[in-house]
């Protein structure tokens, strides 16, 4: 008897082959594809492979899966109950901030709805459209294309920007660029949970700011150099600056007590001179 798709000798080698892959990877990850399509998330594959592995199944094979690692695998338990919704899992070997990372970034270009966002300048070029005239001709005037009608098309007389990245697309424009086949907005893969070496991180433990992170650590070195040179405590990256420290309160201490050495002798005389003159002018008031 041929066995049938999605009978329990598919879901067993389906459970075998998720079980293989959750042995092998120290970051296992749950993954939301609601909305993506096959050829989208086949793209993501390509671009992903050799870094990540990607694998869509059902949440209850997933769950036995897990079961059955678990003992060797402290805390993957925990993602069982998060096993909710259309998802995909991802399974890969590394740290586990590369690999949201290169998630993260992960992105294909798709057809855009009202609401998303344009993924990148979007230019209406110039050239035939393939639409004949009728109502769409006041979308493009709304959109500022410039147009004009020959042999019954409608073409655009000059390549016009219509959106700037990360601007929201209307109705009208999503539309107008779908019927055009230009692909203004990007999907990926969104990442719900992460299992990492026995932890559980969610998305946002994931996602790291860099340019905040760098001027944190910016600002963290600030604060220590100058601590370290305000009690005068020598590393390598401040003997400079406590030598220069060190030098002009020297340089400071023999003007206060006028001593007459070579690199204070300007200052010294500068101070004994306006010391004088001083004297002088409130000797003639006294007068």
């Amino acid at each position: 008897m041929l066995v049938k798709k999605g009978s329990k000798a598919r879901k067993e080698e389906t459970v075998k082959s998720l079980i293989g892959l959750l042995s092998k990877s120290n970051v296992i990850g749950i993954v939301d594809i609601v909305g993506l399509r096959a050829s989208q998330l086949q793209r993501i594959r390509s671009k992903l492979r050799g870094i990540i592995t990607i694998r869509v199944a059902k949440n209850t094979l997933m769950a036995k899966a897990v079961e059955a690692v678990k003992n060797s695998k402290p805390g993957l338990e925990k993602l069982i109950p998060l096993l909710k919704g259309l998802n995909a899992f991802v399974f890969a070997t590394g740290n586990p901030f590369s690999i949201y990372l290169a998630i993260d970034k992960c992105k294909v270009p798709v057809k855009a709805k009202a609401g998303d966002k344009a993924s990148h300048d979007i230019v209406i070029p110039a050239g035939n459209t393939g639409l004949t005239p009728g109502p769409v001709l006041s979308v493009f005037k709304s959109l500022k294309v410039p147009t004009k009608i020959e042999e019954g098309a409608i073409y655009v007389t000059k390549d016009t920007l219509v959106l700037k990245k990360g601007e929201v697309i209307g109705v009208e424009a999503a539309d107008i660029l779908n019927k055009l086949g230009i692909e203004a907005a990007e999907a990926g893969l969104n990442v719900k949970y992460v299992y990492a070496d026995g932890l559980l991180l969610s998305a946002s433990d994931l996602s790291l700011d860099f340019n905040q992170y760098r001027k944190d650590i910016a600002e963290a070195f600030s604060n220590a150099l100058t601590l370290s040179v305000s009690i005068a405590y020598p590393v390598s990256v401040n003997i400079p600056l406590l030598l220069m420290k060190a030098h002009q309160e020297a340089l400071r201490l023999a003007v206060g007590g006028c001593l007459f050495i070579k690199e204070a002798l300007t200052y010294t005389l500068s101070r004994v001179s306006v010391e004088a003159l001083t004297i002088a002018s409130l000797a003639k008031i006294t007068t």
